[in-house]
Order: C-alpha cells, then structure tokens, then sequence
C-alpha cells in the first residue's frame, strides 16, 4: 500500500499517549511509594488495546444496530466491493447496513481477513454509484493500511487516561497518596483527559487523510469521493446521529462526524474543506478535472 510520511506522526503521537498514561502511574508511585504503579496502568492499557482491537468489528456492528446484507438486497455494493477487493488483491469484506437515514459508513475488523464495511441507508439513497464507490474505496483502505488497529489502540489507552484521571480526581486526596503533591494530582486530573483527547482526535485524523489518498488511488477516481464528501457534509447536518454514548464511540470510525456541528478542537475528522481540497489537487495532478 502506499506509504505515507503520516506514519511517522501516528508513531509519535502514539508516544505521547503512551507517556501521558505513564505519567499518571508515575505521579501515583511517587505519591503512594509503590513504582508498580507503573506498570499496573501499561498492563491495564495494554489489555484494554487487547480487547478492543479483537473485538472492534462486534462493537461497531452492534452500535449501530447494523444487519448483514445479501449480494440480491444489495447487489451495487457487493459489486463495487468486490471489484475494488480483486484490485486490491484481499479477500472481500463482510457487508452491513445501518438502518438510520443519516448519511455514513466506516469499516471494522481486526485484519482484511476479519472485515466488515457498513453502510448506512441515508448513505445508499443519497450517493450515485460513482460517489458511493469513493467512499467504499476510502472505506476498504481503513482496513488494508489496519487502521482499525490504530484507532482501537488510540480509543481504548485514551479511554484509560479519562478513567484513571476520573479516579485521581475523586481519590487523589486519600490516605494512599499522602506523600503526593496535591496540585500535581489536580493537574494531571485536569489536563491528561484533553492530552488524550487531543492526541486520539490528532490521530483520527491523520489516518482520514490517509485513507482518502489511498482510496482515490484505488479507485482512480478523487473527484468521486471529493463528491461524495461534499453531499455527506450537507446530509448529515439534515439528519445527524443523535449524540448517545454508543454511538459517540464508533464516531472515530466513520467516513465523516455523524453528528451536526461537529467541528472543533476535539473532532475525530478534519474538516471537509480541507479533504475535498486535497482530492481536488490530486485530480489535478492526475489530469483529471
């Protein structure tokens, strides 16, 4: 697959989240006198990346109340999917729908051995099949570049960072961390939840960049998806998803923020502007356009 100077910036951001939990064992040890502490919050992200890199594909599904559709319910899918799977040279997704008319998709699994790709019917009804085969294409590289993986990693250590902040929080002040310093405690509370946030949010978008570079290649098209962006920008702030927990947590998934007004620091997309732009030059480059 094309290779991007973005891995780079994941392989630091990760780094950063990493010493972000870090820290927080470090300022318990140094407050309890215990350095496990240390390594109890690395086991704890390591078995939460664990299973929520096993179990992605499930938990997106069941979000989104998805059901598996056939090749007869949904033959221009399956056809554009399968097409875009042998030009890819991987095995061919298993295929979902959501049934919800706001207009979005995203892919889960673990390996393209293990992949799902949904599809909402807002997004069936709303895309011809030149923007819908954008999409898939952008879809499907979420999966070969196993950014599934990336993003599971990301969500579930800055998923702990939040908890255990929660935790000091409340029980910073007790007779185990005595020996801490009180403001440390209040700081770190405060500020490693938004280190977090900020960091999974900077990686999210690093991998739709990604993704869309990619997908374009594969389906030698940008214009398309740079369409199609353009429609789902407008759609989804006629009919968002409604913002519940469950849903929140399969946002970073999706092919654009399902939820309207969505753009600020914390957002899980970059904004549409700025990747129709990048598809618009690339078509450029193409000669396309």
């Amino acid at each position: 697959m094309h290779r991007h100077h973005n891995g780079l910036k994941t392989t630091l951001l990760f780094a950063g989240l990493f010493a972000v939990l870090l820290a927080i064992g470090g300022v318990i040890a140094a407050g309890t006198g215990r350095a496990g502490w240390i390594w109890v919050f690395a086991l704890i992200g390591v078995a939460s990346t664990a299973y929520s890199y096993w179990n992605s594909d499930k938990i997106a599904i069941r979000s989104m109340h998805a059901y598996p559709v056939a090749e007869a319910e949904q033959p221009e899918m399956y056809q554009i999917v399968r097409e875009l799977s042998e030009r890819a040279g991987q095995p061919m997704p298993r295929l979902y729908v959501a049934p919800t008319p706001s207009p979005n998709a995203f892919a889960t699994g673990r390996s393209p051995q293990h992949a799902a790709v949904c599809c909402t019917e807002g997004i069936l009804r709303m895309l011809n099949a030149r923007e819908l085969r954008g999409v898939l294409g952008h879809e499907l590289m979420h999966v070969y570049n196993r950014d599934i993986l990336t993003s599971s990693v990301a969500a579930a250590v800055a998923g702990v960072i939040t908890s255990v902040a929660q935790f000091l929080m409340f029980f910073g002040a007790g007779r185990d961390n005595r020996n801490a310093n009180p403001l440390a405690l209040i700081a770190l509370s405060l500020l490693a939840p938004v280190a977090a946030s900020v960091i999974q949010m900077s990686i999210s978008r690093t991998r739709e960049y990604d993704a869309d570079e990619d997908g374009a290649r594969l389906t030698g098209d940008p214009l398309a998806l740079a369409s199609a962006l353009y429609k789902l920008e407008h759609g989804i702030q006629a009919a968002p998803l409604p913002k519940e927990q469950r849903l929140e947590n399969a946002a970073h998934l999706m092919i654009a923020n399902p939820f309207r007004n969505a753009r600020n620091l914390f957002s899980t997309h970059p904004p549409m502007s700025d990747r129709v732009q990048r598809l618009e030059g690339m078509a450029h480059q193409l000669g396309q356009g």
